[in-house]
């Protein structure tokens, strides 16, 4: 039986997946000495092979090096189940993650890589004060457990302070670049994320997606108006607004918005089957709209004076010949290409206009669609009071009390984000997840479409300082502030649907319940004895049973089942996936019905895929136990045990 090494403990290598990806694609560009990166730029296209002092477009700060490394860095962390603070803990969906987002990024990746349509942050806003993220990045898990008074180090600080540093960009695009980087792997290969920003770090924000998602995959950037009347306080201008840029994967595909009710004046036509419809022009208007713009899109049709209705061929039926006209006579063109019109010639009608009832052609736009609602695109103008800062202040306000949380973004904005991304069971990502707005949002959204979107929120324990409001009310950080507003929300919400998910499993980041060997060269006999056990004493078996879906790229949320074979627990992740018998002792005797009883429920259970098996190591009492159990389950066709 092979044992788990602390290197199993930690999160996915990305370095060594990106170099094994490599190799697959370019393995003449590899030699016994590692890459040869002249014959891979040759490769890549580049047969000149560039100067390497050539200057290059491109954002550049100190720092962005060892941003970019900490992103690849694997994390040796874990993440702590907290079944008691959590709701509805064996059945649901949602997660809430307390902890450091960069750490708790790369534990998910292997569960949740190519998984999430959606996410949304809100990160802080540098406006030259201190924003709570990591001084040292890269030591960012021990500088979490002495902020988080994990392990002793007193007056620990954590945050960066912008203007002490004297680097009012470099520090937040540091913290950023690697949080983004680590987002782009968790996206589907049609999924979508918007980002929340003022204008201090706007244009570098946008630069920095560019680089990491690519400029191709830019979708907007929009104007979200947060307080119509301004800020007062602004030298020149009353800022009303903030913005939310938006980058895809590769493949989204926008669903679209609900049609604004106030646009329904506009369809004042109606058919013969009741539908309301408008009538748009054909014709091109504006810039871009003469004969010469586009050439192909000049081309006659011919109407039916009787009824109206439209054709590419002249005939006795269709006699009057249309042709795009601007209103000084000279040619124009119309807004659909002719192979465009042949596909849908029924959306489109004759009508006469003007003093000398010439024809022209409309296109026919109904107000519903034969599915029932209509929707359009969204603008890029987002408006009205559901986008207010405060109507987020409000929501917060209702559920945990007054002034408990500055500016939190309001539900409608995510809400609107949902309508035009989700499908029925996706899952979304906040992995700064302030006052939880997120989880909020996706409660309301599922109960008021009947949906099954998953979220997955992160947040850090930032400490409320004495003097405030949340501090007074008995919230020590921002995440408990978080988990509360979710619990109540839930608590509030009376939903009939029986599969409707209010629930949420929590969990908190710490260190591996693996022990790191880290030997005393003065003393390796003490060493040996202490590192006799592997796991990290007080840690529970569901601790470790956490840990091991995590390593192993399983989801948090899959169902886990326990029995009892032999007076102890057996464990079952997603239906015999995974089986873990995490009790701290086995005897000799127990070996053979231990095996059995995983062997009966393996059978059982049937699963499609490989099965692996985890033990304990100190649970056996010798070499021999150990060797036979691997043995007698290895013999029944499980060959993956490991022992912890």
């Amino acid at each position: 039986m092979k044992q788990v090494k602390f290197e199993d403990g930690r999160s996915l290598d990305v370095i060594s997946e990106n170099i094994e990806k490599l190799k697959e694609l370019f393995p003449d560009a590899f030699t016994e000495g590692g890459v040869n990166f002249d014959t891979l730029r040759q490769l890549l296209g580049d047969a000149s092979v560039l100067d390497e002092g050539e200057e290059k477009y491109g954002l550049n700060w100190h720092g962005k090096k060892k941003a970019r490394q900490i992103a690849l860095a694997p994390s040796t962390g874990t993440l702590l189940p907290c079944p008691e603070e959590s709701v509805d803990w064996d059945t649901t969906q949602n997660l809430f993650i307390e902890g450091d987002n960069l750490e708790v990024l790369k534990l998910l990746q292997k569960s949740y890589a190519n998984q999430v349509k959606m996410i949304y942050i809100d990160p802080p806003y540098n406006t030259g004060k201190e924003f709570i993220y990591p001084d040292r990045f890269q030591e960012n898990l021990d500088t979490y457990l002495k902020y988080t008074g994990q392990i002793d180090d007193e007056g620990m600080k954590f945050s960066s302070s912008t203007e002490s540093h004297g680097r009012y960009h470099s520090n937040w695009l540091s913290m950023m670049y690697p949080r983004l980087k680590l987002a782009k792997s968790f996206l589907k290969s049609d999924g979508v994320i918007f980002i929340s920003i003022d204008d201090h770090e706007s244009a570098n924000l946008q630069t920095i997606c560019d680089e990491i998602f690519g400029l191709e995959n830019f979708l907007g950037k929009i104007s979200v108006v947060s307080n119509l009347k301004g800020r007062s306080d602004d030298r020149y201008f009353a800022t009303a607004h903030n913005y939310l840029l938006a980058y895809q994967k590769g493949g989204f595909i926008t669903k679209g918005v609900p049609l604004p009710t106030e646009y329904l004046n506009d369809y004042n036509e109606v058919d013969d089957q009741g539908r309301k419809y408008r009538l748009q022009g054909l014709r091109k208007r504006g810039s871009g709209a003469k004969r010469e713009d586009r050439p192909n899109m000049y081309y006659p049709f011919y109407v039916n004076p009787g009824s109206g209705s439209i054709s590419l061929e002249k005939s006795e039926t269709f006699s009057e010949e249309v042709l795009p006209k601007l209103s000084d006579g000279t040619d124009g063109r119309w807004r659909w290409g002719k192979d465009t019109s042949a596909e849908r010639i029924n959306e489109l009608t004759g009508r006469t206009v003007g003093k000398e009832k010439r024809w022209d052609v409309f296109q026919i736009d109904y107000a519903e669609s034969e599915d029932g609602e209509k929707r359009i695109k969204p603008k890029s103008i987002w408006m009205g009071p559901e986008f207010s800062n405060e109507a987020g202040t409000l929501e917060v306000k209702n559920l945990i009390g007054k002034s408990i949380f500055d500016t939190p973004k309001p539900v409608g904005l995510i809400k609107y984000i949902l309508e035009q991304t989700v499908d029925e069971s996706d899952i979304v990502l906040d992995f700064f997840a302030g006052s939880a707005t997120t989880a909020h949002a996706v409660l309301e959204f599922n109960k008021e479409t009947k949906s099954r979107v998953r979220y997955i929120c992160v947040q850090l324990p930032e400490k409320c300082e004495e003097k405030t409001d949340a501090y007074k009310s008995g919230f020590r950080s921002i995440a408990e502030i978080a988990l509360k507003r979710i619990v109540n929300c839930s608590n509030e919400m009376s939903v009939e649907d029986s599969l409707f998910d209010k629930g949420v499993k929590v969990f908190r980041l710490s260190n591996s319940n693996i022990l790191l060997w880290n030997p005393d060269t003065f003393d390796i006999e003490s060493s040996l004895l202490s590192h006799e056990k592997h796991l990290i004493e007080g840690r529970s078996e569901q601790d470790i049973l956490y840990e091991l879906l995590l390593k192993r790229g399983v989801d948090l949320a899959v169902p886990i089942e326990s029995r009892e074979v032999d007076g102890k627990n057996v464990y079952s992740i997603g239906y015999g996936v995974l089986f873990a018998f995490l009790d701290e002792s086995i005897s000799r005797e127990q070996v053979e019905d231990i095996a059995q009883g995983i062997l009966d429920w393996h059978k059982e259970l049937s699963p499609s895929s490989k099965t692996h098996v985890f033990f304990r190591d100190s649970a056996f009492r010798d070499d021999v136990s150990k060797t036979n159990m691997a043995a007698i389950l290895e013999q029944n066709g499980i060959s993956h045990v490991r022992s912890l």
